[in-house]
């Protein structure tokens, strides 16, 4: 029998060497780092490509799913349960919407109560019709450690057997009492091998600001918290959020499980949401797609349990409509994508590989700092200074479109007014943005912003885009125009117009000579504004003519000086 030939045999292999010289090449004396290699906010290079030999001396790559320390995932499958969160102020209708979610697709389910006074028979009514051993329940919010006690006398009243029971509770101790009330329920129920009563909400984190490794760092030292406290590992149950990062949030959870593993020994019981920091109330739909590659991150990954969040929970109490469409995301990646049929996808890739080395690499060093001051309630003085630093230069990159939030900071959607009613919620990247857009939306008089187009066509044409999305991004009415012959054409329309801001549109050759001609026509009657930085600024701010946008600028800080001065904020 001929002895089969390897795909692409006839292909010589290529010697790194001879890529690095290509690019070299290529590069015409650039700097490589400078050009090529991308240092991210967690701390650590990126290199433009990886090979084979990468990968050999990463660790732990011979094991596998099921085996310490868990990087190719806890068991040997890549199911996960779909969760739905529901708040709870009247059980009754709570519990409507619960069986209807488990009929849809869920399997795990949420309960936030809201309530101090939440009773016995609230928590019959609400888990009416509910079959326990079936799915997952998570208990969050008021009065977990009674509501434990009260759900654990249900489920012996019942003699439901405790192998079959799945029910986590978010205790979040505020004090050494709760650390002991989580130890003692932990050591009376010890015969339920699947009740977790302590809750580590990294996600919350991820809303304040921080970054990918210190999400990943700070949710480990609170887990090293309650392991110290003597709760044990399988009662601890993390909730991580998944960012738009897309290769970063695969390699977040893989590094996780290393982590935790070398950390306590075990195995973690990880559930994932989708990030709320990115949600924006303008152009919302677009939230859609963000959850959607957010939801492929963690299935990629390997967690527990998933929450999509609904693409409207940024500014409404989520509707049915976008509820389903959060459910549906997860369904399509199991039965349609087959996620769930694949242990680890990523397993074995030079870039996903390296990555997990580096955040938990990374992570390391942001433990040992945190044990080294005493463990992670003797640090938050120092881990809140951390996510602050964190969430200023992530803000930062917002204001100046570094980071693109697509309808908030850039390519917003020129026509779209906020209903009235809407109420934005904080803790998001685009706040800033929607706050000065909102008051645009609700100011007496609209304001307005015309493209004067002249000089050199296709600079003009390029300039009035740019312009374009820059202004409607504070909710300015733009008036973009094809071209104008002259600059007195243009300024004749802007100000038949009665456009509050005039943005000449043109070459920066053109500037010195067109701009003064539109200052001088245009005069106090509308803000006049240069699409660009030529090198004729300095000139013709001596003229008087002092505002410039361009690539370089803070956008936010830009159009709130303009809305100042419009008496709109």
């Amino acid at each position: 029998m001929k002895e089969q030939e390897k795909l692409f045999s006839e292909f010589p292999p290529v010697p790194t060497a001879e890529w690095e010289a290509v690019i070299a090449a290529d590069l015409k004396g650039a700097d490589y780092d400078k050009k090529l290699v991308w240092r991210t906010a967690e701390g650590f290079n990126v290199r433009p490509y990886y090979r084979a030999e990468d990968l050999k001396d990463l660790p732990f790559l011979n094991t596998q799913a099921g085996e310490a320390p868990y990087l190719r995932g806890v068991c040997k499958c890549n199911d996960w349960r779909v969760h739905q969160t529901i708040t709870v102020t009247d059980p009754r209708k709570a519990n409507v919407e619960a069986l209807a979610a488990l009929d849809a697709g869920c399997d795990s389910i949420g309960f936030c109560i809201s309530r101090e006074d939440f009773s016995e028979t609230d928590l019959q009514t609400l888990l009416s019709q509910v079959v326990i051993g079936a799915i997952e329940i998570v208990f969050c919010g008021k009065g977990m450690f009674r509501l434990a006690e009260m759900m654990f006398a249900k489920l012996e009243s019942q003699k439901i057997d405790p192998a079959e029971v799945r029910v986590s509770f978010a205790c979040t101790p505020q004090g050494p009492k709760c650390f002991e009330n989580i130890a003692a329920l932990a050591e009376k129920y010890k015969n339920y091998p699947h009740v977790r009563l302590a809750n580590v909400a990294g996600d919350k984190f991820n809303s304040a600001g921080s970054t990918i490794v210190q999400e990943l760092a700070f949710a480990m030292t609170v887990g090293q918290e309650y392991l110290k406290k003597g709760i044990a590992p399988d009662r601890i149950r993390f909730s991580l959020s998944v960012s738009s990062n897309y290769f970063m949030e695969i390699a977040k959870f893989r590094a996780a499980r290393v982590l935790w593993s070398e950390l306590a020994g075990a195995k973690i019981f990880t559930h994932a949401v989708t990030s709320t920091w990115n949600q924006t109330v303008y152009d919302p739909y677009v939230n859609m797609l963000r959850g959607t590659t957010e939801a492929m991150s963690a299935a990629i990954a390997g967690v527990h349990s998933l929450e999509v969040m609904p693409f409207d929970a940024s500014f409404e109490s989520p509707t049915e409509f976008s509820r389903r469409i959060a459910r549906n995301v997860q369904l399509l990646l199991k039965h349609e994508s087959h996620f769930d049929r694949v242990v680890d996808p990523s397993g074995g890739s030079y870039y996903i590989e390296n990555l997990t080395n580096s955040i938990a690499n990374e992570a390391r060093k942001l433990i040992v700092e945190i044990e080294g001051r005493g463990g992670y309630t003797a640090a938050k003085d120092f881990i809140a200074e951390q996510v602050e630093a964190s969430a200023a230069a992530k803000a930062k990159a917002v204001a100046t479109r570094r980071t693109i939030l697509l309808g908030a900071n850039q390519y917003p959607n020129f026509t779209e007014v906020a209903p009235e009613n809407i109420t934005p919620t904080p803790g998001r990247g685009s706040v800033p943005f929607e706050q000065i857009r909102l008051a645009a939306d609700r100011a007496k008089k609209t304001p307005t912003a015309f493209m004067l187009t002249c000089g050199t066509l296709a600079m003009a044409r390029a300039r009035a885009q740019f312009a374009c999305n820059f202004f409607a991004c504070a909710g300015i009415r733009v008036q973009d125009n094809t071209f104008f012959a002259s600059v007195e054409e243009g300024a004749k329309a802007a100000l038949a117009a009665k456009a509050h801001i005039v943005v000449v549109c043109a070459a920066d050759d053109d500037y010195a000579t067109l701009v003064p001609q539109a200052h001088k026509l245009i005069g106090d009657k509308a803000i006049l504004v240069v699409a660009g930085a030529p090198a004729s600024q300095p000139e013709l701010e001596t003229q008087g003519i002092t505002h410039f946008i361009s690539v370089k600028s803070n956008v936010l800080e830009t159009l709130k000086g303009y809305l100042k001065e419009l008496g709109i904020l």
